[in-house]
């Protein structure tokens, strides 16, 4: 009896260690983030991007996969999101759990020239002497997409972004709503800004924005280009005490009237801040995730 209870002990104590010694031996995820310099004609300068690569895209060199254009925000830039956000930390989580499917991610960056990535040429529009969306349709999305191992289509390509990041996916998804299965603006300017609002550092910026009241603009569309930006899926986020949050609820509904097959609404608790948008990166990832296996599942 003696001899059992002390196997059962032995037996026990040894699990014990071999569970102390898990988390330290755990392998950990190879995904990784890099960034990448390409040079533009349109613009005239060079470009730096980031690229966040998910566990096994060294080892599965014949696979391809789904792509998500992560925008920053105003006074951001291109590596916003794995610096001040905690992407990469939050995607392999999600890819892990089962929440998200492996995909890559591609943050550009649209800071301006000024202080504090402010100044002139900041943003995702078309300035005068500045073409930002040309580039992005026309050089950034054809290297990207010809350096990476992505699917290519428009099923297996979303678009998602923050504050100003969210302005640049509303304007992107509704212009060009054959590249995008999916958009999710978190934040974002749906409509003109609110009364007294002035940033010095966003003149130029700001003022093209006047161009573009979303709302309006989808309202007004044709019926055959309503129909094109209904085919999108949507997922509209915006904290209850944020600043924006009206436009964004007006934009919302605007889809409901139109009876968008596909348009979700958060509101969540929170401000105009960085916690916030860490906080809603996890379900935008599990939102285009069903648009990607939806598209999977329809070419099987």
């Amino acid at each position: 009896m003696k001899k059992i209870l002390l196997l059962i002990a032995t037996a026990v104590l040894s699990s014990a260690s071999l569970l102390a010694q898990a988390p330290s031996e755990a392998p950990k995820p190879d995904s990784r983030v890099e960034e990448v310099t390409l040079k533009s004609s349109i613009l005239g300068v060079e470009k730096t991007y980031c690229v966040y690569l998910p566990a096994g895209y060294d080892r599965n060199p014949d696979r391809r996969y789904p792509i998500l254009y992560l925008l920053h925000g105003a006074s951001g830039w291109y590596g916003t999101w794995t610096k001040s956000y905690n992407m990469k930390t939050i995607t392999d989580w999600r890819i892990s759990s089962g929440f998200s499917v492996p995909m890559i991610i591609v943050m550009p960056d649209a800071a301006g020239t000024g202080e504090r990535n402010t100044g002139p040429h900041m943003g995702y529009f078309n300035f005068s002497d500045w073409r930002y969306e040309d580039f992005f349709f026309q050089e950034f999305i054809p290297e990207v997409e010809s350096r990476y191992r992505v699917i290519g289509d428009r099923a297996h390509r979303a678009i998602a972004g923050l504050s100003m990041g969210g302005d640049g996916t509303i304007c992107y998804a509704m212009t060009h709503p054959e590249m995008f299965s999916s958009a999710c603006p978190l934040s974002a300017r749906a409509e003109f800004l609110p009364t007294g609002y002035d940033r010095p550092l966003y003149a130029e910026y700001l003022e093209v924005c006047k161009q573009y009241n979303w709302v309006e603009i989808l309202r007004n569309a044709s019926p055959e280009k309503q129909a094109e930006i209904k085919s999108v899926r949507w997922y509209i986020d915006c904290g209850d005490d944020d600043y924006l949050f009206e436009g964004n609820a007006h934009l919302y509904l605007l889809m409901r009237e139109l009876r968008f097959p596909c348009a979700q609404y958060r509101v969540r608790e929170g401000t105009h801040q960085q916690e916030y948008w860490r906080t809603a990166l996890p379900d935008v990832l599990t939102f285009v995730s069903i648009g990607f296996s939806e598209a999977s599942a329809e070419h099987r």
